[in-house]
């Protein structure tokens, strides 16, 4: 009885044994498989596009000065119906053109700097075109001159001048463009897959960055440059 007994122990023991052996050779064999599957490779995909803007925004800004305030009201008034004749000569409507502050600056009121001015009252007037049709603006640029000529001077110089130049159509090639990265990214993960004698494995994570639009440059800001970059992680294989 005891003999029997100690026959079953032991054959449960060598059991037990085999079964402890095949857990850990099978635990290995997934570690191994995790660990492969945690080679990957990030690679990066950049899409760029020039686009025309379909948006402008012009201030119109003109100053005049006199000793005499009730002149120089009637004189910018006179101005600013001038302008808008130039406008609506160019072919923008009165949905295009906004008139914005006038402003009137009393030199002699003011604390300091009043002393040998020429002009005791200074006087700024504000003009918008908001369009959407670019050209009509860069037409207008060019003949300007004829403003000029009215003693009309047309300040484009600083900053509350700068002509906006804006593209809204992001929306409609946001997909090509993601697409586009993408595919960049996946032929960069395909040459570095190659060279290492890996082969490449499905997506791991995919990150799509910020869209950007700038100046194409300086010159024609009508002109934008649109781009975005993706990263992609791929997993690698043997």
């Amino acid at each position: 009885m005891n003999k029997s007994n100690g026959y079953y122990q032991l054959l449960g023991a060598a059991v037990l044994g085999v079964a402890i052996l095949g857990c850990g050779w099978i635990l290995k064999s997934a570690a191994l498989d995790v660990k492969n599957m945690e080679r990957t490779v990030v690679v990066k995909g950049l899409a760029e596009r020039e686009v025309t803007a379909d948006t402008v925004i012009w201030p119109v800004q003109f100053s005049d000065a006199d000793n005499n305030l009730e002149k120089l009201v009637e004189r910018v008034e006179q101005k600013n119906a001038a302008v808008i004749a130039f406008l609506k000569l160019h072919g923008f409507d009165e949905q295009e053109i906004s008139q914005g502050r006038q402003s009137i600056v009393d030199k002699q009121a003011r604390e300091y700097g009043a002393e040998n001015q020429q002009f005791r009252y200074i006087a700024r007037a504000n003009i918008t075109v908001y369009s959407q049709q670019p050209d009509k603006v860069q037409n207008a640029l060019t003949k300007v001159g004829q403003l000029a000529k009215q003693g009309i001077a047309i300040v484009q110089d600083n900053y509350e001048t700068r002509i906006e130049y804006l593209f809204s159509g992001l929306n409609n090639i946001k997909p090509a463009m993601v697409q586009e990265a993408t595919e960049k990214a996946r032929e960069v993960a395909l040459k570095f897959a190659k060279d290492s004698q890996s082969k490449l494995g499905k997506i791991r994570t995919a990150r799509q960055g910020q869209f950007s639009i700038i100046d194409r440059d300086s010159n024609t800001p009508q002109i934008k440059k649109v781009r975005v970059v993706t990263s992609v992680e791929y997993y690698l294989s043997d």
